[in-house]
């Protein structure tokens, strides 16, 4: 246990790179994709060792409290903190900041989204305890980064400035941060010894708050208006005058993330370290990074459910309750539903996201919420 110590597990997101399985009243975060385990289950479970139940939160969006509360039974109701709507992670991450200040005005949170994927779960907390010492002593904004094993190009970068010391081997200052690359900037980016941004954020809630002042006002102000109309109440049981406040003062929030808004400001000033690590970690975000990280036959195919092959290659396959052949198409993901299917070239799996879209623009909308 980490004294101080909150986790604030980021839940809001739809992860409509995960339709047909992935719906808006099923996210992704929901989903049992790599184990009998959902994603939120196993994230909660990974940090339950660094703060205990007590001081682990989960925000999400109101219209997925009920779905998640009944997931995480063992986590106390007063832990969920539901915003009255989307606006990216600097307000959500900031609406956490002013609970976890309420709850103990000296916490270190630990902020992390829901539906990653980890492999070695103790080496894992053990950079997490390295990561809030070194936010409690050096009063800075710590990153969790990871050494790429390949050039991805749906993720952020972070590039290494000088090392902190050698007395805290693997810690770097931040020189710059890098969204999404082309593959050709990705692979240099590997060769310079950048980092994937894991989305792992460490930080004392009371100076995340002064940056989120400094940097970002029209949100500062909205959280401070907030916090005043909250009155010491907890804003994860909201009575009826505060949660109107709060349903007010949210429309007026800009959607920034918390990289954009805090992070890139705060490292051209020096106040945001990198710790290197390395746990065995992917943030499954798209089919694509399921099928890398499935057990695969002599072929490459990896799926759940059943399915036959017959000189098919590097396919991914998730039907559970009908057969699925494939007959001679490699490089291909195929997702079975009751009421939907997906077949698609698995390199263009980030794409899904947009087939959602235009599935809206077609009227047929009701094939995402189901």
């Amino acid at each position: 246990m980490v004294k101080n110590c909150f986790s604030v597990i980021i839940a809001g997101g739809k992860g409509t790179r995960f339709w047909p399985l992935s719906r808006a009243q099923r996210p992704k975060q929901l989903l049992k994709i790599l184990s009998r385990k959902s994603l939120i289950d196993e994230t909660v479970e990974r940090v339950y060792a660094l703060g205990g139940r007590k001081n682990t939160l989960v925000v999400t969006v109101a219209d997925q409290v009920n779905a998640l509360s009944k997931e995480l039974r063992a986590l106390p109701k007063m832990n969920f903190l539901a915003e009255p709507q989307g606006k990216n992670t600097a307000p959500c991450i900031g609406l956490a900041a002013l609970e976890v200040l309420r709850r103990n005005p000296d916490a270190v949170m630990v902020v992390l989204p829901a539906d990653h994927w980890v492999a070695d779960v103790a080496t894992f907390r053990r950079t997490l305890k390295v990561a809030a010492d070194l936010a409690i002593a050096q009063d800075q904004l710590v990153t969790i980064g990871i050494r790429p094993d390949y050039p991805e190009t749906g993720y952020g970068y972070i590039m290494k400035a000088q090392a902190l010391g050698e007395k805290n081997h693997g810690v770097f200052r931040v020189k710059r941060f890098t969204e999404k690359p082309t593959l050709t900037v990705a692979r240099r980016l590997m060769r310079q010894g950048s980092l994937w941004n894991s989305g792992i954020f460490v930080w004392k809630a009371a100076t995340l708050l002064e940056l989120l002042n400094r940097y970002q006002p029209a949100i500062g102000s909205i959280l401070n208006v907030i916090a005043t109309a909250a009155k010491g109440r907890s804003l994860a049981n909201p009575n009826p005058q505060l949660r109107a406040v709060m349903a007010r003062e949210y429309k007026k929030l800009p959607s920034l993330s918390i990289d954009y808004a805090v992070l890139e400001k705060a490292g051209s000033e020096g106040r945001v370290l990198t710790l290197e690590a390395d746990f065995g970690w992917s943030d499954v975000g798209s089919w694509a990074a399921v099928h890398r990280m499935m057990r695969k036959d002599t072929h490459g195919n990896a799926g759940n459910g059943r399915w036959v092959q017959l000189g098919s290659k590097n396919c991914l396959i998730h039907a559970p309750d009908r057969l699925v052949v494939l007959l001679g198409i490699n490089d291909a993901v195929v997702v079975d539903t009751p009421d939907a299917l997906l077949v698609g070239d698995l390199k263009r799996s980030q794409e899904v996201r947009d087939l959602v879209d235009e599935l809206q623009r077609q009227g047929l909308g009701s094939f995402t919420v189901k």
